[in-house]
């Protein structure tokens, strides 16, 4: 486990939309744009060979901005493909707040961070004392009923509720901007408060309205 003093002032950010990474949590990626080829490159010959997943946007104007708050993966897993591709996997270690985006010479987008309020993601896995499982599965039913979607509902009751609460957030189809809602989530029981609205407002249409059954 990293603890705050092993944490870099700067690291390598890959932005992209609707991908999330939660502390504790794992993130595969595929990786193939020589840019992003270059960050491997680079993150391999540092010690703590992070990677910073952040949330972008678009601006009027048409340029791309970042959004403050993103979460940083220690790079665990990668494989090479026989055409030059890259499978890697981050597993997530802390948030962080973005002071500023670094000019320079690499490809690839490089901030300038602070990790002062997220202390708690470098801590033991979490608990969610107000989780109802009995009423979230119910609701999680109905969602993946109404999306046609599967899953191994066994495996999935039996997941502790850090794993339970940050596996969901990280997986579903959610816009952009919930997905940075879910990740500034202050709590455990905060971000599933979160997932639960999300679900809901889905199977009421996304309008307020309900869905006929």
């Amino acid at each position: 486990m990293m603890k705050a003093a092993d944490l870099p002032d700067v690291i390598p950010v890959f932005p992209l939309p609707g991908a999330l990474l939660l502390p504790r949590a794992r993130l595969p990626l595929h990786l193939f744009e020589p840019r992003y080829l270059a960050m491997l490159d680079d993150t391999l010959k540092t010690s703590h060979r992070l990677i910073g997943m952040i949330q972008p946007y678009d601006q009027p104007d048409g340029t791309s901005r970042l959004n403050t708050i993103g979460c940083a993966g220690r790079l665990t897993q990668f494989s090479e493909t026989e055409d030059g591709r890259y499978m890697i996997t981050l597993s997530g270690i802390s948030r962080y707040r973005v002071k500023q985006e670094l000019d320079g010479f690499t490809p690839y987008r490089r901030c300038e961070v602070e990790w002062t309020g997220f202390e708690r993601d470098l801590g033991p896995t979490d608990s969610d004392k107000g989780l109802d499982r009995g009423r979230f599965f119910d609701l999680l039913g109905r969602y993946f009923a109404e999306r046609q979607l599967d899953t191994d509902w066994d495996t999935l009751k039996e997941a502790e509720d850090e794993l339970l609460i940050n596996s969901l957030s990280m997986l579903l189809r959610f816009d952009p901007e919930d997905k940075q809602a879910l990740l500034e989530a202050p709590s455990l029981s905060t971000r599933r408060e979160t997932l639960v609205t999300l679900l809901e407002y889905t199977l009421r249409g996304g309008n307020g309205k309900e869905i006929m059954q």
